[in-house]
């Protein structure tokens, strides 16, 4: 079994992932975690198969998006990173 998990994420400032050479703006963003069943064991649990950031930003009027694949490491690390920005 298989499922996908839609979240919005949001930037508070431009910020850098290694998946794309240009700075994202800030913005709110939609984050596509796929998690499949781990099977075989007495409880429901999922392992994370692929995790994705929607560009560009929800805000942004475009035709056109597209998906980033990108570690969930490195969003956790952005968004850290985004909120200390402020300090």
């Amino acid at each position: 079994m298989e499922r996908t998990i839609e979240t919005e994420i949001t930037f508070i400032h431009p910020f850098v992932l290694s998946s794309f050479k240009m700075p994202l703006e800030a913005g709110t963003y939609r984050l596509i975690v796929d998690e499949e069943e781990i099977e075989g064991l007495s409880f429901s649990a999922f392992k994370r198969t692929s995790t994705q950031l929607e560009i560009p930003s929800i805000s942004t009027a475009i035709g056109t998006r597209q998906r980033l694949q990108v570690s969930s490491q490195e969003i956790e690390a952005a968004l850290a990173k985004d909120s200390r920005a402020g300090d």
